[in-house]
């Protein structure tokens, strides 16, 4: 792995941009249907090999983008994580995101990376608030969200038709409860 497409480690955890090695993993990754189940289903194989190697190509061209996620230890893509813009309800919005593969569930790596990108995100690249768009019925990832801080603002009807639930963390005295903007 080339040290410069690093972006972040954890004790764990690498978060590094997507080299071509990594493609065929989280093809697997996103076309897997129990991991996509709360993000809108399993993606057509072609297009999402096409976006993949494009984004292999040149991974400085976005200033957010999903990074592969490796395991230190074994050196396996175990994720696809990172920061996303989003339009939510007319407002621009950062989004955190951590999609896993089944077999690193349940070893904390969600909560473990989601940590280092929100402290990534907010000290390093100077953001000043993050959102996470949850599915209502994902309770892991809600827990995720909770256990770095997030807190619930409101839900949302994504394009789509699909509710969310938006979680928030932010710098600004107006993220915190109880303050008008």
């Amino acid at each position: 792995m080339n040290a410069s497409d690093e972006i972040l480690r954890t004790t764990r955890l690498i978060l590094t941009r997507v080299r071509p090695s990594h493609i065929p993993a989280l093809i697997d990754l996103w076309t897997d249907p129990g991991v996509t189940r709360y993000l809108g289903g399993p993606r057509e194989k072609s297009s999402l090999a096409a976006d993949l190697e494009k984004t292999a190509q040149d991974p400085w061209t976005e200033t957010y983008d999903l990074w592969t996620l490796v395991e230190t230890e074994s050196g396996k893509v175990v994720g696809h994580c990172g920061l996303l813009e989003k339009d939510v309800e007319g407002a621009k919005e950062v989004e955190l995101v951590y999609v896993l593969a089944p077999q690193a569930w349940g070893k904390g790596y969600a909560t473990e990376i989601a940590a280092a990108i929100k402290t990534h995100a907010l000290e390093k690249l100077g953001l000043r608030r993050l959102v996470s768009l949850i599915d209502p019925s994902n309770g892991a990832s809600e827990r995720v969200a909770k256990k770095i801080g997030m807190r619930p603002e409101k839900e949302v009807v994504r394009p789509g038709g699909a509710v969310r639930r938006v979680y928030v963390i932010g710098l600004s005295s107006l993220d915190e409860p109880g303050c008008a903007a």
